[in-house]
């Protein structure tokens, strides 16, 4: 699809990844919608491009991507203010990271609501209007390589929402390019971001009861390495990616060969295909005539 002359709407947008893409999409003749649960961040963005005299290109949204009402109102103002978006950019995430003997029912609900639900949220509130106005589209959710690559125990409640999103992505795409919409699963590495500010995002709802807060104020001193990603390069990626309609986009090969080994393993594992065609008794039923 072209670029230019969209709407983006980009969660986590004003930090980090998000930002990066921001700052690409924009760079392509893009209109953006930023949205972020950090006012600070925000008006950090919104400065950012007014001293580029892109200001008028850039609106921005405080947003905590686990209230379903609040997305849905941020697709209304979305449109309202800058029409569509004709692309979905899901980022926002953060790292609930922590002994997984010390982990709580707090800690599993933060984890999942902001990094599978997020971008579910987003979908189920955007892709109506995406497929009303029938100018097709993409859609970008942020996984990581955590999701296919083995992980220890402490990235557990990480883990398992990636590899969610990497599965969500790849199991809409079949219904979502009927309206010439795109979409593709983002899988970054070490990227030069503010996640490990985690701590400081999360919601009052999530904070009473959780077993990870030690963990958080260690990870806040967490200092960003200078040989991590920038972020413009994986805006750069995903510019390419919303063009050619890549599925998948991966900014590190560092564990290629912890992935090929697990898939190889789960191949291994299956039993030879007997000569039956069972993806066709697995199909819902037809809708019974009137």
């Amino acid at each position: 699809m072209e670029i230019a002359g969209t709407t983006a709407f980009i969660t986590g947008g004003a930090s980090g990844i998000g930002f990066g893409i921001a700052q690409r999409l924009l760079a392509n003749g893009a209109k953006l919608v930023l949205a972020d649960i950090r006012q600070d961040h925000l008006d950090e963005a919104k400065q950012f491009f007014e001293e580029r005299q892109q200001g008028r290109m850039v609106h921005t949204i405080r947003l905590d991507v686990s209230d379903r009402e609040a997305m849905a109102e941020a697709a209304k103002e979305c449109e309202a203010v800058m029409g569509g978006p004709e692309i979905l950019v899901n980022n926002a995430g953060i790292d609930p990271s922590g002994p997984f003997e010390e982990a709580t029912y707090q800690d599993w609900d933060y984890g999942l609501n902001i990094n599978l639900m997020g971008p579910i949220n987003g979908i189920m509130a955007f892709s109506p209007g995406m497929r009303r106005r029938g100018k097709g589209g993409h859609i970008v959710n942020t996984a990581s390589l955590a999701g296919v690559t083995p992980m220890m125990s402490a990235m557990v409640i990480y883990a398992v929402a990636k590899a969610g999103v990497i599965t969500l992505t790849e199991s809409i795409r079949d219904t979502m390019e009927k309206d010439n919409i795109g979409v593709t699963v983002l899988m970054p590495g070490p990227i030069k971001s503010r996640i490990h500010e985690s701590g400081q995002n999360r919601p009052e709802r999530f904070r009473t009861g959780s077993g990870f807060k030690e963990y958080e104020d260690r990870l806040a001193t967490r200092v960003v390495s200078d040989d991590w990603m920038e972020p413009t390069e994986v805006g750069d990626m995903i510019v390419d990616a919303i063009i050619h309609n890549k599925l998948y986009v991966s900014t590190h090969g560092n564990w290629k060969q912890q992935v090929e080994d697990r898939f190889k393993a789960i191949i291994a594992s299956m039993p030879e295909a007997r000569p039956l065609d069972l993806s066709a008794s697995l199909s819902v039923p037809p809708k019974k005539a009137d």
